[in-house]
């Protein structure tokens, strides 16, 4: 390759977006065989799929660190600038990005390529205005070749994550910078892909897919986004403007800058650039003469590029060392700092082992050890623990890694269980191993061992992508986001048999009748869009149901009675209103849900009026008599006194203790009284009941009526077939329910009454004891609720305590008096009968 009399040398150079890369790739393959050099893995890839996709997958080679694609009959290579072969001669050959000749950790690699890499016919280095210099320095006889940008790069200023627009690309510094943005994106904004130098292509090409078609709008990325990757981005916004190069924490450079904001904006697409600001930090600001210098591409000429011998002396570890100390003789070229792979054979060479092997050829191959590069950056030291056992092996026996070595190596990494962290450490791990294979003659085997490499790198490469989504994409918010915005074709809506609602793939909640639910799973930040989302999109589905409510039988409708909670009306097992007071018991007023809000006031009038008609022939149905007792009581033609009775009992849900209606009941004669009982009442010694209203359905009626017109919960039913039950706290609750209350315990008024009618025969002398001490022991009565009743009946125990004695009930005879007195109620009776 190195032919520094070979055919034409051109520099292009000129800022980002200025079509560089794509001028050489143009110019490679119209040549027979070509050659380039870039400076990421991920990089090299992207070109090679480019240029595979024109010659054939069979005509092009890919050689990395950790990849290799090799056809037998490749003509055309893309490599990273380590892995650009020497040893072979091309028609073409090119290096992008040359201006990194001035970064102190690989610029010698770049600066030896750009001295001594030629193509047989053309050779084109590309790179950055400011190398123009250095190039007319070194290579004086080379065309210099400026191009413009396509597209004008603006400053924006700095903006919150909540105000970044879409197709923006945020720059961090760390990994943990990386993950806080993109974790603040997921929230707000339904998440971001993530693009940093040591995911491997896979992942890298996973993520920028998602972004390329639009599943994010966002990209948070480190700085190696910079380095020529091309993305659709309209704005680069800065998480900072300082980053750790190794040893100190500093400023970038105006050039560093540029390149990271050029990438805002593609061929004839202008773009934006601008910081990121972050509540309660301090905000990352460019200066004045940094913005115009970005926006003019002008930048500070290089003076210097950073050298290393390559023409080394492998006579042993000394002089190989010593060659690589030499200093540059060239003007603009500096030593290189010492990099890591000469650290490692300093340390090794204090080893004796090692020393001790390294003699001949061996100096070579330790060499070629010591540039296994540290993926896992665990620095000097440890590293060169790796490199000594590695070339431990390389140099004894037929030198080869044992296969069995390597092997349990990439056994131990393949696992895919993990946090990121985790993962991305076991790809780096696996990268180790990967280069390992790639050595020509490291192992016996190489083929199928880099074969396994790659197969483990894939697998870490798809779950480190899965675990990346997981935790910074919400795909359903990204989606809601783009379907909120303005010309985005609206994803279809769906509702399953079961009412869950998905707008396209993603589930949004459940819609239960007229209520809307938010799936459970959601954050709670993503709520309020969830909510916005599912009144927008599902207006024709509650006119649907609207309607289909309207039209339903009555076999779908049905009445809520939970204990604790407001009484409500049900449409196929779904709420949809309420019941109020009403103008009276058995009229309550039906208050639509607000589920029903959604619907038009024509939709909502149809729900309220079939749902009133469901409820009122479910009263009827139910609450017959006392509907009856109602009509009478409003009937004009009624006796007042019937009237006036009737009122109370009806206003009492069917039931009222006889104590209550005393001075009405008295006032009835006997065919006033056959005309109450004729309306299904009861006239009890104790009570005045409906018995048909006892029933645990018509009781569940009669309970809900009275809660809703009360604008109370709904009380606890007792269970059905319950007679006797012990007494609340709150005795007239039972009360309405039909249970008298007697001390300790309440007796349902029918029971009651047959307790009292046995009484009552004992003491004219038609039966025997006044007390059935059979019906007494089956309920389960107390003593001292059976002394209650019996005292309420009018019985005491007499003074033996063996028996019972009529003494009369004083408010009975009281209420007669009144009666026979000229109380209202008799001279109701008497208007009456006249």
């Amino acid at each position: 390759m190195r032919h520094e009399a070979a055919g034409t040398v051109k520099a292009v150079l000129g800022p980002t977006n200025t079509g560089k890369t794509h001028l050489a790739v143009e110019r490679m393959c119209g040549h027979s065989s070509g050659l380039m050099g870039f400076p990421l893995r991920l990089l090299a890839r992207e070109i090679y799929d480019r240029i595979v996709a024109i010659k054939g997958a069979n005509q092009v080679a890919l050689l990395t660190g950790e990849e290799k694609i090799l056809p037998e009959k490749a003509r055309w290579y893309c490599c990273t600038a380590e892995s650009m072969p020497t040893d072979r001669d091309f028609a073409f050959v090119a290096l992008d990005e040359a201006q990194l000749g001035a970064d102190p950790e690989r610029g010698h690699v770049f600066t030896d390529r750009l001295l001594h890499a030629r193509g047989r016919e053309e050779t084109m280095i590309l790179g950055s205005e400011s190398l123009k210099p250095m190039v007319r320095a070194l290579l004086p006889r080379a065309e210099i070749i400026g191009r413009p940008r396509f597209s004008t790069l603006t400053y924006a200023g700095a903006a919150k994550l909540s105000r970044l627009p879409p197709r923006s690309a945020i720059v961090a510094f760390s990994a943990e910078q990386v993950y806080a943005v993109a974790e603040m994106l997921r929230r707000t904004r339904g998440g971001a892909a993530v693009v940093m130098g040591a995911l491997s292509p896979r992942t890298r090409n996973a993520q920028v897919a998602m972004y390329q078609a639009g599943e994010v709008d966002y990209l948070v990325a480190t700085d190696a986004i910079g380095m020529g990757l091309n993305l659709d981005v309209g704005h680069v916004a800065f998480a900072g403007l300082s980053k750790f190069d190794g040893k100190r924490r500093r400023r970038l450079t105006i050039a560093e800058m540029a390149q990271i904001a050029g990438r805002a904006g593609r061929h004839q697409r202008d773009g934006t650039f601008g910081t990121l600001a972050f509540e309660g930090e301090p905000l990352a600001e460019f200066r004045p003469e940094e913005i115009e210098a970005i926006e003019q591409h002008r930048f500070a000429p290089l003076d210097h590029l950073y050298w290393r011998e390559s023409d080394l002396d492998f006579s042993g570890v000394s002089p190989l060392i010593r060659s690589l100390e030499r200093r540059p003789v060239i003007a603009g070229l500096r030593a290189a700092p010492e990099a890591i792979d000469l650290a490692v054979l300093r340390l090794l060479a204090g080893d004796s082992s090692v020393i001790g092997r390294a003699t001949g050829a061996m100096v070579r191959r330790l060499w070629a050890a010591c540039g296994l590069p540290d993926f896992r950056k665990t620095g000097p030291e440890q590293h060169s623990r790796l490199v000594g056992r590695l070339f431990g092996h390389l140099s004894e026996g037929d030198g080869h890694v044992p296969q069995g070595w390597f092997a349990s190596e990439v056994a131990r990494l393949d696992d895919i269980q993990g946090d990121i962290d985790t993962l991305a450490d076991r790809l780096a791990g696996i990268r180790t191993w990967a280069y390992v294979a790639h050595r020509p003659d490291w192992l016996a085997d190489p083929a199928a061992m880099a074969e396994r490499a790659m197969a483990v790198e894939e697998k870490l490469s798809d779950a480190l992508h899965e675990r990346l989504t997981q935790r910074f994409v919400d795909r359903r918010t990204s989606m809601l986001m783009r379907d909120l915005g303005k010309g985005a074709a609206p994803p279809p809506v769906a509702i399953d048999a079961e009412g869950e609602v998905s707008v396209g793939p993603f589930p949004i909640g459940r819609l239960k009748g007229f209520a809307f639910e938010v799936d459970p799973a959601a954050r709670h930040a993503d709520r309020k869009m969830l909510l916005a989302t599912a009144e927008r999109r599902l207006g024709h589905e509650y006119e649907r149901r609207a309607a289909a409510l309207a039209a339903d039988k009555d076999a779908h409708f049905s009445l809520r009675t939970d204990a604790g909670a407001p009484v409500a009306l049900l449409w196929r097992g779904h709420e949809v209103a309420r019941l109020a007071a009403g103008k009276n018991l058995l009229s309550p007023r039906v208050v639509p849900g607000r589920g029903l809000e959604a619907v038009s006031l024509k939709g909502r009038a149809l729900v309220t009026e079939r749902l009133t008609d469901w409820l009122r022939a479910g009263i009827e149905a139910r609450l017959g008599p006392l509907r009856a007792a109602g009509h009478a009581a409003r009937d004009p033609a009624a006796a007042p006194a019937i009237r006036a009775l009737l009122a109370l009992l009806v206003d009492e849900g069917g039931i009222v203790a006889r104590d209550a209606v005393a001075e009405p009941l008295a006032a009835l004669d006997r065919g006033e009284r056959r005309t109450v009982t004729a309306l299904g009442v009861r006239i009890g010694a104790l009570d005045l009941f409906m018995p048909a209203l006892l029933k645990p359905e018509a009781m569940r009626w009669r309970a809900a009526l009275r809660a809703a017109a009360a604008d109370m919960p709904m009380p606890e039913l007792p269970a059905p077939g319950s007679v006797v039950l012990p007494t609340p706290a709150d005795p007239a609750l039972l009360m309405r329910l039909g249970f008298r209350p007697a001390g300790p315990q309440s007796i349902r008024v029918d029971v009651a009454e047959r307790l009292a009618q046995q009484a009552h025969r004992a003491r004219a002398g038609e039966a025997g004891d006044a007390v059935d001490a059979a019906l007494v022991t089956s309920l389960g009565l107390q003593p001292a609720a059976l002394a209650k009743l019996m005292r309420d009946i009018g019985f005491h125990p007499n003074s033996a305590g063996e028996g019972w004695v009529w003494r009369g009930r004083e408010r009975r005879r009281r209420a007669r008096a009144g009666a026979r007195s000229g109380s209202a109620f008799a001279a109701l009776a008497e208007l009456g009968r006249g």
